[in-house]
């Protein structure tokens, strides 16, 4: 027997939790509906996707190659769906756009209300979710588009540039580096610098750019958001790395925190829209991108 749609919809929605009742919730299903299907597939296959336990639920080696299958077959008929579609007018209807914490709310708010004026029959559905979590549900169907900062693999992605986002170097009041015009990468080596929690990607693109490794800086803080960073380095706990689009949100608020250019041009990060190289509307999504090229707010 093939395994169904909706089977294959319940174990990544599992994989995607790591929680039976809260997948079920997701995909509008009791508990007990979602189990029972896993269950039949699991027999159906002859084979182990979860090890389940009260505490935990874990993937199986074959279950997380199976479950990357899925998300792809997932992907799939979203596609399918797409492609009955495409007679539509261009860049009508809805598109599903996931967006990382560090770009969403910086970039948006300014950029959709031109959206609206440019493209009033398109319906956009917004995600702020970590760069992970964005790829697995672009891979399963349920985003259609994906901004995110490179570089960060996207195997089977088609991906096109946006625009280049500048770091800038934020500090507390009466440091040392305030009477610099520029800073050199070198003279961040022994500061306490403030850094996002593991998972953020702006972590790994700030010390990349700045040519450091961890062991180079005493991180004292991971932030959970550039908000939270921006409140550290006010009460003296360091300094940070902000990008420039973040800035030109007015991350700092009337902070009065002062900013740094960095000597090296190549202190920055890209910015880049993301989709399915088999999704039938790419042509819509090279327009779209060109669209937030041009109208992205960077001053």
């Amino acid at each position: 027997m093939t395994p169904s749609i909706k089977q294959i919809r319940y174990i990544c929605a599992v994989a995607e939790h790591r929680h039976f009742r809260k997948a079920a919730e997701s995909c509008f299903v009791t508990q007990s509906t979602l189990s029972a299907a896993i269950q039949e597939l699991e027999s159906q296959l002859e084979v182990v996707i979860f090890e389940r336990s009260k505490k935990s639920v874990m993937i199986t080696p074959l279950g997380e190659k199976l479950l990357d299958q899925g998300r792809r077959i997932l992907g799939d008929m979203e596609n399918f769906i797409s492609l009955a579609k495409t007679n539509r007018d261009f860049l009508t209807g809805e598109i599903r756009l996931g967006v990382i914490p560090t770009i969403g709310p910086f970039l948006l708010p300014r950029l959709l209300k031109k959206m609206r004026k440019a493209f009033p029959k398109l319906g956009l559905f917004l995600k702020e979710d970590l760069s992970a979590k964005l790829y697995q549900q672009l891979q399963q169907g349920k985003l259609d588009l994906i901004i995110l900062a490179f570089p960060y693999s996207l195997p089977e992605m088609e991906v096109v540039s946006l625009f280049e986002d500048d770091f800038l170097l934020c500090l507390p009041p009466g440091h040392k580096l305030e009477k610099a015009k520029q800073v050199k990468q070198a003279q961040l080596q022994g500061e306490s610098l403030l850094l996002l929690e593991e998972g953020h990607c702006l972590r790994d693109h700030a010390l990349e750019a700045c040519k450091l490794e961890k062991s180079d800086t005493d991180v004292v803080y991971q932030g959970t958001s550039l908000h939270t960073l921006v409140q550290m380095v006010a009460n003296g706990l360091g300094l940070t790395l902000l990008p420039r689009i973040s800035v030109n949100g007015d991350v700092l608020g009337d902070t009065k925190l002062q900013l740094r250019k960095f000597a090296n041009k190549n202190v920055t990060r890209e910015i880049g829209l993301a989709w399915r190289k088999s999704d039938p509307r790419s042509p819509e999504y090279l327009e779209l991108a060109n669209f937030i090229t041009h109208s992205a707010p960077l001053d």
